[in-house]
């Protein structure tokens, strides 16, 4: 029982590393759900359409992340790499999420409501975020590969700060 009980804190732990890497790698998935508007939004593809300045933000946060983690340059190239791939594959999801988003509001502002319409279009966008999520679990494993255990355990303990920071902060409500 105890041994199960290490297994699955140990796989928490991996987890919220290999999601922290992601991150840090400049994954975003609200980024990508909300177009790169405003603040960590940003973190993924920074907010720009265009792929080069993409690709810059992408090496600058990799990076401060590298920093962070006393990475070499072979790993920080290859955590540039990952990010970079994972950017330009979830691109184009990102404007059919725009383009989704739009068509709901236009239902839901109808005159009359087309359920058989909206319940489609749910469905489509619960497919997107469902390719975002599988593209995004393989960059983040990626990028976990890369990192040592020490590395990886790094992460997690500053993540782990980083959310209860976030917890302690009251929502501001724009």
């Amino acid at each position: 029982m105890e041994q199960t009980n290490l297994k699955r804190r140990f796989f928490r732990r991996a987890a919220v590393a290999t999601l922290a890497v992601a991150l840090g790698a400049g994954f975003g998935a609200q980024a990508w759900s909300y177009g790169g508007h405003g603040g960590m939004h940003r973190g993924f593809m920074g907010g720009s359409q265009d792929p080069a300045k993409a690709d810059a933000r992408i090496e600058r946060m990799v990076k401060h992340f590298a920093v962070e983690v006393d990475a070499t340059p072979d790993q920080q190239a290859k955590l540039t790499a990952i990010a970079k791939s994972a950017a330009r594959d979830l691109r184009p999801l990102r404007e059919k999420a725009r383009d989704a988003r739009k068509r709901s509001m236009a239902l839901l502002a109808a005159p009359t409501i087309d359920r058989a319409a909206i319940e489609r279009s749910r469905a489509e966008q619960s497919q997107a975020t469902d390719a975002v999520s599988k593209r995004m679990s393989q960059a983040f494993a990626d990028a976990a590969e890369v990192l040592t255990p020490d590395q990886r355990k790094k992460v997690a303990e500053r993540m782990q700060k980083r959310h209860e920071r976030h917890q302690q902060q009251p929502r501001q409500r724009g």
